[in-house]
């Protein structure tokens, strides 16, 4: 009884310092955030005060209603909104046909297919920017969205998406499909009725990585787009900072209002996100 009492008090010790570690490790991980919320809501003159504060005595809400007086911000939030959304299910459909393809469908050269799609992931996306400006240009998508879709679900990220549905579809038993087949379903049906209902927590785990990677994009937005109600956020994100300096309270408040989107989309599919470590146990 002694030995498992004390096994018992060393347990509770371990694991009262391991949490104790990943506290310290989320405080350092929040302190950015914080430091972002408190600017926010500082004026001007306060934000590089010493001694630091994180938060200011008083709360300067309308440096978000400014934020929508400088510049075009609600033009800015709906052109990443609707970009994103469309890149997230593109994405998506076609990377899930394809996943299923590679992974369900033999066909001549199936492996070889795939490892160039994967080689594509290796090419830095800077080595490619100006030849596929200049056809861009030739079809005459400069200065508009088209690019900003296209180029993401049929570029690295859309390879990536289609490595992992392939690497989801895999791990699903074929048992599935030959008892759908036997019933006379089709192959799309098959997929359509069958493997993406079950495929929701690698559909989860795509959409997150794909909202928050599109979300941030700053660098296809810059070649592209030329008008200001056309940017997207982190474009717009830039119009605080010229010559002068930036308007770090204004910045900070654009910035808060554009990191919603990005924890509302990673909570609501999280839940799913999570029942994919359950679903690790389906083998062949």
């Amino acid at each position: 009884m002694r030995v498992k009492r004390e096994a018992a008090v060393s347990g509770r010790v371990e694991a009262a310092a391991v949490y104790a570690v990943l506290l310290l490790v989320s405080g350092v991980m929040l302190i950015p955030f914080l430091w972002m919320i408190g600017t926010s809501l500082k004026e001007p003159q306060h934000i590089f005060s010493y001694p630091p504060k994180l938060f200011p005595t008083t709360f300067q809400f309308h440096n978000y209603a400014e934020v929508f007086e400088r510049i075009p911000f609600h033009l800015f939030y709906w052109n990443s909104l609707y970009i994103a959304a469309l890149v997230i299910g593109g994405t998506v459909f076609f990377a899930s046909l394809a996943g299923y393809s590679f992974a369900r469908i033999p066909f001549v050269g199936r492996n070889i297919v795939f490892l160039i799609l994967l080689s594509a992931m290796m090419i830095p996306h800077e080595a490619t920017a100006i030849p596929m400006f200049l056809f861009m240009r030739e079809l005459g998508w400069i200065n508009t969205h088209i690019p900003l879709v296209l180029l993401p679900i049929f570029g690295a990220g859309g390879v990536f998406g289609i490595f992992v549905m392939r690497q989801f579809f895999i791990a699903i038993p074929k048992d599935l499909e030959e008892a759908a087949m036997i019933d006379g379903c089709s192959r799309f049906r098959i997929y359509a009725q069958i493997m993406l209902p079950i495929a929701k927590p690698a559909i989860a785990t795509l959409t997150i990585f794909t909202f928050v990677t599109n979300w941030n994009e700053f660098f296809d937005p810059l070649i592209f787009i030329n008008d200001r109600e056309l940017m997207t956020l982190p474009l717009g994100l830039s119009l605080f900072t010229d010559e002068v300096g930036t308007a770090w309270h204004l910045l900070m408040s654009a910035t808060v209002m554009a990191t919603l989107p990005l924890l509302i989309v990673f909570f609501l599919a999280q839940r799913h996100f999570i029942e994919g470590v359950a679903m690790t146990g389906l083998k062949e």
